[in-house]
C-alpha cells in the first residue's frame, strides 16, 4: 500500500497483520479520489476530513497528500491503531489526529466536510456510524460521504452523486442532508 498521488506520493504505508484489517484497494482508492478532484461538488484543498473505521489511514492520508487541510482518524482495533500511528509519522502529518474510538459509540467531535467510511464488508455499519458521528457532532451540514460497502450489502441513499463497483468495494458518494 502507497499513496497514490500530492506531496507524499509514493510514500508506503504499514498494514497490520492478519485479516482483521481489510485496506482499500488501491484501484478503489484511486477512483474515489478522480471522483473527488473533477466534481464541481466537492472541494479536496482545505477539506476538514474525516476517516472512520480509518484501519491504516489510507483514505484520510491520501486526502491529506492531495492537498486537505486535517484529517481525523477514528478506530477502534489495536493493530489498526498501530499501523496508523506509524502511517502518520511516517508522513510526518501534522494535521492528523487519531481518535481511539468505536464508530458506533463516538466521543464528541467537531464537523467535518468529508467523511469517508471503509467498515468490515457484511455488517451494514454505515447507517448507525453515521447517526452517531452526527449526534456527536462529526458531520458538517452538506458534508460530501463516501462509504465503501461489500459486494451485497444495500445502503439506501436518496440522491446518490456517484456510486460505482470496483472488484467487491462498492462506493457510494452523496451529501450529507442537513
Amino acid at each position: 500500500m502507497r499513496i497514490i498521488a500530492g506531496r507524499w506520493k509514493g510514500r508506503v504505508l504499514a498494514a497490520p497483520q492478519g485479516r482483521d484489517t481489510r485496506p482499500t484497494n488501491i484501484r478503489a482508492r484511486q477512483a474515489v479520489f478522480d471522483i473527488l478532484a473533477h466534481a464541481p461538488w466537492c472541494e479536496l484543498q482545505g477539506a476538514k476530513v474525516l476517516d472512520v473505521f480509518a484501519g491504516t489511514g489510507a483514505y484520510g492520508l491520501e486526502a491529506l497528500s492531495r492537498g486537505a487541510a486535517s484529517a481525523s482518524f477514528i478506530e477502534l482495533a489495536s493493530p489498526a491503531l498501530a499501523a496508523l500511528k506509524a502511517n502518520i509519522a511516517i508522513c510526518k502529518a501534522e494535521t492528523a489526529k487519531l481518535v481511539a474510538a468505536d464508530a458506533l459509540h463516538p466521543p464528541g467531535g467537531t464537523p467535518h466536510d468529508l467523511v469517508f467510511l471503509d467498515p468490515p464488508y457484511g455488517q451494514a455499519l454505515v447507517a448507525p456510524a453515521l447517526d452517531a458521528l452526527a449526534a456527536k457532532g462529526w458531520i458538517a451540514p452538506g458534508a460530501i460521504i463516501v462509504a465503501e460497502q461489500g459486494p451485497d450489502e444495500e445502503l439506501a441513499v436518496q440522491e446518490p452523486l456517484v456510486e460505482r463497483a470496483h472488484g467487491k468495494a462498492h462506493l457510494r458518494v452523496w451529501r450529507y442532508p442537513g
